[in-house]
């Protein structure tokens, strides 16, 4: 079965359970998910309950896909994603990206914790992602282009939708916090990055980096999807301070700024 006739047939299934269109999809990352606390829930559905769905390995993604309201519009959350270190194809991956692109859901939401490249950075901080570095990361278009899809060769030069991008200064204006704006760093994981690999992505003009959010984007992109992208600085990248790295830490972090980034997330989806 083709990724297309795959995604056509969750569509079908979660169409049984909604009866509108999302104006948005958002990807809750790692101990983000409690953003879902603030949506008026019209439908909850565990991963595992929908036939040929991927499942989430990683503590702190709940494995949810979750439809309802939230800053006034209707969306479809995630609460936990899929990352290719997880032993997942690149097509397992962006599955649901596929399937809320043939829903007709205009706008995709990325949201994940990401550790400082960037020096002048802080644990809680919250970045807009501007660009990516995605050179680590398996192409996820490779392999024979289904044109129900997208096209042969999508043009990257505006990944993350510059409208989108001044949605989200507006949002963080009117809700009155400071946010970032930087360069995304994929790299594979899971195992943290070297300090010599954080050098290096810091002299190629990387501010963060993470092991997801690359794949969907790029599925996004070619399925004509609005991209907007959210990091949540979770700890400083290896070798900035003297001390290993941990996904506790991560955990804590998201724990720490959730209130600051659920505000976030709703200014943002209802000035969509």
């Amino acid at each position: 079965m083709s990724l297309f006739e795959k995604a056509i047939r969750i569509k079908e299934i979660l169409e049984k359970r909604i009866d509108y269109i999302p104006d948005a999809a958002i990807v809750l990352g790692s101990g983000l998910g409690a953003f879902s606390n603030e949506i008026q829930v019209d439908a909850e559905i565990d991963y595992k309950d929908i036939e040929g769905f991927p499942v989430s390995t990683v503590k702190g993604h709940a494995g949810k896909l979750i439809f309802g309201t939230a800053g006034g519009k209707k969306i479809a959350a995630m609460s936990g994603r899929f990352h290719l270190y997880e032993g997942y194809s690149p097509e397992e991956v962006t599955l649901p990206v596929r399937v809320f692109q043939l829903m007709g859901i205009p706008n995709y939401i990325v949201t994940n914790a990401s550790g400082a490249v960037n020096t002048s950075y802080k644990p809680g901080d919250l970045m807009i992602i501007e660009d990516h570095i995605g050179f680590f990361c398996p192409s996820v278009l490779a392999g024979e282009n289904d044109e129900r899809l997208g096209i042969r060769f999508p043009s990257m030069s505006e990944v993350y939708s510059k409208e989108l991008i001044h949605i989200a200064e507006k949002a963080a204006e009117n809700i009155d916090i400071k946010v970032k704006k930087g360069i995304y760093c994929y790299c594979k994981g899971p195992m943290f990055e070297t300090p010599a690999e954080i050098r290096a992505a810091r002299i190629l003009g990387a501010d963060a980096v993470g092991m997801s959010t690359v794949p969907e984007v790029i599925s996004a992109v070619h399925g004509n999807m609005r991209v907007l992208g959210i990091s949540c600085i979770t700890n400083m990248a290896a070798g900035i301070l003297d001390q290993p790295l941990t996904h506790a830490e991560v955990m804590e972090t998201g724990k720490m700024v959730e209130e600051k980034f659920s505000a976030f997330m709703k200014e943002i989806v209802s000035l969509l």
